[in-house]
């Protein structure tokens, strides 16, 4: 029988298959959209070293180790072999095998049970996506998967999806979860016979288990090993010594190493963190911590916190947030480098910095170090002492609270906050409205993270770029924080080595490389700090207890500047790094002793100082003046009574009021200007007496039965020898300057004044409220 086939036939044939297949396409794609790829897979979390090697690992929230294997981490060798064996054709088909899946369907048929499978490599990721029992219904539900895949990503994609979900028996998912658990070591490293090991694991994931039945995998490795010789995938070469090859693997653990990092970063989101840490460094550190507040418990500290930072790569190498993370009755746990704490005095060395590029202060400067007073808030020095006369190098050597406060009231809290803040200081940045000129002192919040990054801007030369804790960050800018010139002067004077913050009995020195540091000592001594910095790192030490509990003996120099002085012996021992060079922003000049102002005549006892051409401040010093007195030295004349002869100059020392009543007090003689012409009728124009006490608009509770008076204290110039005070505008009493005189005052709101002998007057009010105490 013959069969005619016109051209009219061919022509709706054709027509036919087209309306098919577009009607099987349009199909596809509604149950695409109407049955999305459910392909979100989550991964455990894996931590790396800088070198790429696994240092901490973290279950997912259904507790299966499920490493995500990366493309670069499939090498050639691995794609073969998994290839050979699972689906030769992958690389060639849609994401089924029409032919394989015949051949299993007449196989299964005439021998009334399964024998052959036909799931591709494909296939195999669909049903791992979603599991389902082994129907027919679910065979086809996985071909529309897929087709799905295949639609949605390359093939190397899917293969990586296979790898990253093929199952190896027990919590474990993923070739890369199986080369680790059991060999060790990233896919990319695994043998052909360890490659072939593990890909006939899934088939039988609870018979045959790596350690417990290496003798049958073995047996099974080799036959398919064999296999890959007859089929010429490998030369006779490879599969002899693959076959040569024992397998001695068996489960072992994911390490736990830099746990609080580790933390830290996973909670940020990811599945690979690739972190700069060098292992060894932290493992020598982690060992240094731990020893160290083993012997310090006897001390009743029990923790520390260290950061080191590669200065060359502004990279951190190191990162232990505890003396112990196993520690549970120290809160070993608890990362002690990302806590907020107060810093002590260790923001001293940016303040000062800042003073130097804002042309206030050079470190030849002068300042006062006594008490003082600003409107109630009376700081005080680590000793409780003063030291009068200091220059801007001495206050920051000594870590001089009063000078700093000073410092910072001259630049302005403002302007301190806002280079903090700049510097990723975000607990700052949050209470930056309730700050005050305490927190030069550590009247603010901050954290040993945050700290070392600040430090290490001081080895770049003013720039700060904060330190990154993973490789390829982008994320980071730099920001000039401080000019070459100021920087360098900061680094001169945190680098001696004559101070009192130096550690007791430490010996250790002579091959110690050159360093700049800082300590800082909160109040209550609930926290030491100690940060240095050279060229090649930046080592940030936190010393203390976790609960919060201070102790007598916690100090920076003594609690963890020897930590920071062992760190540095380790990591840097004996290092011919040269030292910072002076940059030619920065110049030396020679200035007044006294004042570290340009000396005029009158200067006797001279200096050299760094300052900044243009900037630093070109006062000339007129800290002596001549000033016109009697024969007998009794009395002073002012240009407008000094008589036309019977008088002598005299040079004098201009002492400022607050050193003057310092010196009073502490016995302490110096020349004083006599007291000026009674007869003159100049009112004289200058410094008015400053009342130091009672505290201008300050509220005071004063009891109804037993009422205690209140302290009248001021600060006079130089050249005045009487005051008088008044109260609510009656006179109440006269007094030597300097005295301190007392009254009770009543309740309401009072005025007190105080006038000098030149006429030159001060008010203050207070308001006073009597009360039952």
């Amino acid at each position: 029988m013959r069969i005619k086939i016109t051209r009219k036939g061919v022509k709706r044939l054709f027509v036919r298959t087209g309306i098919g297949v577009l009607a099987l396409v349009i199909l596809f794609f509604l149950l695409n959209w109407i049955f999305p790829l459910p392909d979100k897979v989550e991964y455990s979390t894996v931590v790396t070293d800088n070198k790429g090697e696994m240092v901490n690992a973290y279950l997912t929230s259904d507790d299966k180790w499920r490493m995500k294997t990366t493309l670069d981490e499939i090498s050639p060798l691995l794609r073969k072999t998994i290839i050979a064996k699972e689906d030769k054709y992958f690389y060639r088909h849609p994401g089924i095998n029409p032919v394989a899946i015949g051949r299993a369907f007449f196989r299964n048929i005439w021998r009334l049970k399964r024998t052959s499978g036909a799931s591709t490599i494909t296939m195999q990721v669909a049903r791992a996506l979603e599991h389902r029992d082994r129907t027919w219904g679910a065979k086809f539900i996985e071909m529309f998967r897929a087709f799905q895949l295949e639609w949605k990503y390359s093939k190397d994609e899917v293969l990586q999806m296979y790898l990253n979900l093929v199952p190896y028996g027990g919590n474990i998912e993923g070739v890369k979860s199986a080369s680790q658990l059991y060999f060790r070591k990233n896919p990319d490293h695994l043998s052909l016979a360890e490659i072939t090991a593990l890909s006939i694991i899934p088939n039988r994931p609870s018979s045959l288990v790596l350690g417990k039945n290496n003798d049958s995998i073995m047996v099974e490795r080799n036959r398919w090993l064999r296999k890959f010789e007859s089929d010429n995938v490998f030369t006779h070469a490879e599969i002899e010594d693959a076959l040569d090859e024992p397998l001695n693997a068996s489960r072992g653990v994911v390490p736990h190493y830099i746990p609080h990092l580790a933390y830290k970063l996973k909670k940020q989101g990811g599945d690979i963190i690739n972190t700069t840490i060098r292992l060894e460094t932290q493992l020598k550190t982690e060992k240094l911590v731990a020893d160290y507040i083993r012997v310090q418990r006897l001390r009743n500290i029990k923790n520390a916190a260290v950061i080191i930072v590669d200065n060359k790569t502004n990279e951190v190498i190191s990162y232990v947030g505890s003396a112990g993370f196993m520690d549970t009755v120290d809160g070993g746990q608890v990362n002690g480098a990302d806590a907020v704490r107060q810093p002590g005095s260790a923001l001293k060395p940016l303040l000062y910095g800042l003073c130097f590029d804002e042309g206030l202060l050079t470190p030849k400067s002068i300042m006062t170090d006594v008490p003082v007073n600003y409107e109630g808030y009376a700081p005080e020095n680590y000793d409780k002492k003063f030291n009068g006369y200091v220059s801007v190098e001495y206050a920051l050597e000594h870590s001089l609270n009063i000078p700093a406060v000073k410092g910072l009231s001259l630049l302005g809290k403002e302007e301190m906050v806002e280079s903090l803040v700049s510097c990723d200081f975000r607990q700052i940045g949050k209470d930056r409205k309730k700050l005050g000129l305490s927190m030069i002192l550590g009247g603010c919040g901050t954290t040993l993270e945050e700290m070392t990054g600040l430090f290490s801007m001081f080895a770049h030369n003013g720039k700060y770029i904060r330190p990154s804790f993973t490789r390829g960050d982008s994320t980071r800018r730099g920001r000039t924080v401080l000019t070459p010139a100021a920087n360098f002067m900061v680094n001169e004077i945190l680098s001696k080595v004559n101070r009192p913050d130096f550690p007791l009995n430490w010996s250790a020195t002579e091959r110690m490389p050159k360093i700049a540091w800082k300590t800082g000592t909160s109040y209550g001594r609930r926290d030491a700090w100690s940060i240095g910095y050279n060229k090649n790192y930046t080592v940030g030490v936190w010393v203390g207890n976790f609960s919060g509990v201070g102790t007598a003996d916690l100090s920076g120099a003594n609690s963890a500047t020897p930590l920071l002085f062992k760190i540095f012996n380790t990591i840097d021992y004996d290092s011919d790094e040269e030292w910072f060079s002076q940059p030619e922003d920065c110049l030396t000049r020679i200035v007044c002793s006294e004042t570290g102002q340009v000396p005029d005549a009158h200067c006797a006892s001279l200096a050299t100082d760094y300052y900044i051409p243009l900037v630093s401040s070109t006062k000339v010093c007129s800290n002596r003046q001549e000033i016109a007195i009697s024969p007998d030295e009794t009395i002073s004349y002012c240009r407008s009574c000094v008589p036309e002869t019977g008088y002598k100059k005299k040079l004098y020392r201009i002492i400022e009021p607050d050193m003057q009543l310092w010196m009073g007090e502490n016995g302490i003689a110096y020349d004083r200007i006599p007291p000026h012409n009674p007869d003159c009728e100049q009112i004289f124009r200058g410094s008015a007496p400053v009342i130091q006490s009672p505290v201008n608009g300050t509220e005071y509770l004063i009891s109804k039965k037993n009422p205690e008076p209140l302290q009248l204290v001021s600060k006079t110039a130089n050249d005045v020898s009487k005051v008088y005070w008044y109260i609510n505008d009656k006179f109440f009493k006269s007094s030597n300057a300097g005295e301190k005189q007392f009254f009770v005052p009543g309740e309401g709101t009072v005025k007190i004044s105080c006038t000098d002998d030149k006429g030159r007057n001060r008010d203050v009010k207070i308001v006073v409220r009597l009360v039952n105490l």
